[in-house]
């Protein structure tokens, strides 16, 4: 197995399948202040004589197999991130205590599956199933729902306002280190009003009902620090994901903490906006 040659690259499946997974050769920035090594040519070393994981400007970077399997492993999470996302609002509108609320719950997962749909039929056009990109994470995630499940419809709205608006702060945090195709495709998936909205609804009902706030707000901080451990935990579990979080290079602890340390200040920012204390 190659532990950082750019020769890495030129493995044939059969022998990777011999080998045994292979880890990126150098990690995917993931810092928001880190800058991506894409002015690189593809498998060209950096100072450490890593090799970069994306192709250079105007090649397909899917034509790098260790980049097209660190891209499937990622839309595999956030097809089934999507898909779950679409089950548990059209549950939960079910329970809403208004038909506006129900309506309004109705209308986001349908975008839910829309942007299901939209990664499977990227994946699609590269040859991959949606059932095999999200499959080894259905466990996992399915796993991090059963610890997360609300009690009562308010906890369930604050549930999909901080998991879809740590989603999107996390994609927003890699963009850079995508090719434009896919860049172009989590930014149509991070478009969505879904936040603004939530974010407008449990403010009524915080202004409603003030004993609400702290038990939100307990909610709140367990959900966001779920959400990170499950981030560390698929990124050990998935070694291509691995490459993205936990890097075998010297500042890869500087980066996975800065990302995380930026998460968590955001989602403070986002509960004091709602008039909640982190």
């Amino acid at each position: 197995m190659n532990n950082g040659s750019s020769d890495s690259t030129a493995l044939s499946a059969a022998e990777r399948d011999r080998t045994g997974p292979v880890r990126p050769p150098t990690a995917v920035p993931v810092s928001p202040n880190t800058v991506p090594a894409r002015a690189r040519p593809a498998g060209a070393a950096d100072a450490s004589g890593a090799a970069a994981v994306d192709a250079g400007p105007g090649e397909d970077a899917f034509a790098n197999p260790l980049y097209a399997r660190f891209v499937t492993d990622l839309l595999g999470i956030v097809a089934y991130g999507e898909l779950s996302g679409f089950e548990r609002l059209s549950s939960d509108a079910r329970f809403s205590p208004s038909l506006a609320d129900r309506a309004g719950l109705g209308r986001l997962a349908v975008q839910e599956f829309e942007h299901f749909e939209m990664v499977a039929a990227f994946l699609a056009d590269l040859g991959i199933t949606i059932e095999d990109a999200m499959g080894p994470f259905q466990a996992s995630i399915d796993a991090f729902h059963e610890r997360t499940r609300p009690g009562d419809w308010y906890e369930s709205l604050m549930k999909a306002y901080v998991l879809d608006a740590f989603s999107g702060d996390f994609y927003r945090a890699l963009a850079d280190s995508f090719d434009p195709r896919t860049r172009a495709l989590i930014s149509a998936i991070d478009s969505g009003d879904g936040a603004a909205h939530l974010q407008r609804r449990l403010k009524e009902a915080l202004s409603d009902d003030p004993r609400l706030a702290s038990r939100l707000a307990l909610w709140g901080r367990r959900l966001v620090g779920e959400a990170l451990t499950q981030a560390q935990r698929v990124g050990i579990e998935r070694e291509y994901l691995a490459g993205l979080l936990f890097a075998n290079e010297p500042s890869h602890t500087q980066h996975t903490t800065a990302l995380f340390a930026q998460l968590t200040r955001n989602h403070s920012r986002r509960m004091g906006a709602l008039g909640l204390t982190a």
